[in-house]
Formats: C-alpha cells, structure tokens, sequence
C-alpha cells in the first residue's frame, strides 16, 4: 500500500512539473501567430482580356495565407489553419506555405470538396472593350462548396494545440462569409479563451459572399470581439455606413486597436484613446492586390516586436507598398532590418520618402 501511495505521489510530481515546464516554455518561445482562413490556387493569365490568355501562371492566394507569409519575412513564427481538397491545388497550397516556414499542421485535407481556385485577369492597355487598363485587375473566384467552406467550430479541436500556442490569431470577415458554419467556427474563435493572447480580425468586407445574409450585423460583432481591428474606409462605410475614423472609433470603442485605411492614403490607428495618422508613401502602383493583407502582416509584427504606435502603422505602408510595387498576392520585403530603420526615420524623411521597387526604398 505504501508502495503504490508513492508511486501516486511520484507521478503526481511528475505531471506538475511538467505543466510548469509548459508554461515556462510558453514565456521563452518565439512570438507566435496562428491565421485561420481559406487558401486559393490563383492562376495569373498574361496581359490583355481573359480569352486571350493561352497561359496561366499558377500561384497562391487568400487572405490569411498572405498574412502568414507577410508575417514569416519578419521574423514571426506562424501558423496556418485552413481545409484544403485532396487534389494538386491543394497539396501545391500546403506546400507554398511550408516552404516558406509555415506551420501547416493543422491544415486539414476534405477528400469531399476541391480547393478553391481564383483566376486573375491582368490589363494589358490596349484600349479594347474587353481590356482593362494597364496595371488594373480583376477577379474570378471558383469557391462555391469548396473545402474551407465546409469550416465549423470542429476544426478548432483540430488546431487546439497550434491557438494554445499562439500569441495572436487573426482572421478575416472573409472567413465567417464562406457558410454558416464558418460563421460558427469564428464565433466560436471570438468565445474561446484566450489565455492573453490577441485576437484580430480585419474586415475584408466581400459583398458576394454574403448573397441573403445579414454581413452588418455578424461583421459587426466580429469586430466587437476583437482586441485588434483592421478596416478599409471604402469597406466600413458599405457595412457601417461611415468611413470616419472618428465616428468608426465611436461606434466600437472595445478593440484596443483599431485601424482604418481611407481614400486620402492616410492610415488612422487608435490605440484605446490615442489616435495617430500617418500618410502612405509615394509610390508607382504595379499591381494594388494583396496590399491589404501586406499592411495587416506589417502591422501585427510591429505590435508583436513591441513597436510604438506609430512605427507600427509605418511597418504596414511599408509591407504595403511592397505589394503594390510587385506582382502576385504576395508581398516580397526588404530585410526586417531595413524596415526597422526605414519606420523609424523622423516624420520630414517619411513625408517625402518614395518606395521604389528596383531599390526596395529610395529616400
């Protein structure tokens, strides 16, 4: 009997030390961010209307994908967790985000449903009817009953151990607008807890995603939800019938930051109270996809490396305007180290400091 009360106790101590282990670990890890969202595979048709297109370059896509990538050039360790087909598209997905050290673990393979595929149409300037202008592109989106759509509250259970280990996890208004379920599945995300770790959430208002549902109301609390909040004007004033920072901030005061891109280039970021705006670069736009998401990886990792508020808002005009001086969905940066000195140079060298892609940054 004493024998086995000892065994007891000595597992006892065991199972103690090392849930203390877990939570030292958790104190010393690298920073952590964990987006949840659906891929595509993106096939990039050559310059000019879309039948004339003979041959498509595959590449990848997708909201929080793009931010996972944003955030891995700099420094954050990350995480991805989507639901992808058992096809090509979707192992090329898996595979685009690992190759660039992408925690993929918690991707989960539907054998049922294809991966979602969108088609870019480029400009090629030719002043046809059917051309759009040089530079401008256009969208067409093959997602209807895809595999991210089937996301449900499940496929939290599935990646517990990737949120339990992250620091922040960030989604977009794209998600909740795939299905019902994928409405439960980001509710269920804003109602779980959260250990001190950030949620975020940016807007990413889809008007065609959300045919017969009431976006207003489910973005809306999304946002409510959220300890960090991104939102372009054009897109807050669709859903909230306001594009001003002021009014915005007004209507939700609960996340503790807040960030709001308008059409004078300017972005405004409140930090409870405290608001600061901060004018974008100059810049010659090649392509404007995925500036969005690039201003929202730059952004999180000048929070995350503990930047102040306004060289935070500087990380993202940087991130973003490496994607709108490249081609793809997906911004290739300068060194973090560059960015670091370039966000932090006084507010007369911003004000006149001009990104040139061939350069990265020319002042």
């Amino acid at each position: 009997m004493m024998q086995r009360m000892l065994r007891i106790l000595y597992a006892l101590a065991i199972l103690q030390w090392i849930a203390r282990s877990r939570k030292g670990s958790k104190e010393i890890d690298v920073t952590r961010v964990a987006t949840i969202g659906e891929g595509l595979a993106v096939l990039v048709a050559q310059p000019g209307p879309l039948e004339d297109s003979s041959t498509f370059e595959r590449s990848a896509g997708g909201a929080e994908a793009n931010v996972a990538t944003v955030l891995a050039q700099l420094g954050i360790d990350c995480a991805w967790i989507s639901r992808v087909g058992a096809d090509g598209f979707g192992r090329y997905l898996v595979r685009h985000l690992a190759e660039r050290g992408i925690d993929v673990s918690a991707v989960v393979t539907d054998s049922t449903r294809p991966t979602a595929v969108y088609v870019k149409e480029r400009g090629g300037g030719s002043g046809g009817p059917a051309d759009l202008r040089l530079g401008e592109s256009r969208m067409l989106y093959f997602r209807s009953g895809s595999a991210a759509s089937a996301f449900s509250p499940a496929d939290l259970l599935q990646a517990a151990d990737v949120l339990d280990r992250s620091d922040l996890v960030h989604f977009t208004g794209i998600t909740p607008a795939l299905s019902e379920s994928a409405t439960a599945l980001t509710e269920a995300l804003l109602a779980r807890r959260r250990g001190g770790a950030l949620v975020s959430f940016d807007l990413n208002y889809r008007p065609a995603l959300w045919t017969g549902r009431d976006a207003a109301e489910v973005l809306a609390r999304h946002v409510r939800g959220s300890d960090v909040v991104l939102m372009g004007a054009d897109e807050a004033s669709a859903v909230f019938g306001t594009e001003d920072p002021s009014e915005l901030r007004k209507l939700f005061p609960e996340p503790e930051h807040l960030v709001v891109k308008n059409d004078a280039h300017t972005v405004t970021g409140f930090r409870r109270s405290e608001r600061v705006d901060v004018p974008a670069l100059r810049l010659e736009v090649v392509e404007r996809i995925g500036a969005g998401d690039a201003f929202a990886g730059g952004f999180l990792a000048g929070l995350l490396h503990g930047r102040g508020h306004e060289e935070r808002l500087r990380f993202g005009h940087l991130c973003a305007a490496a994607a709108l001086t490249g081609h793809g969905d997906i911004a290739e940066l300068p060194a973090l180290s560059r960015l670091e000195a370039l966000a932090s140079v006084d507010s007369a060298t911003w004000a006149r400091m001009e990104y040139v892609l061939s350069e990265n940054v020319a002042l």
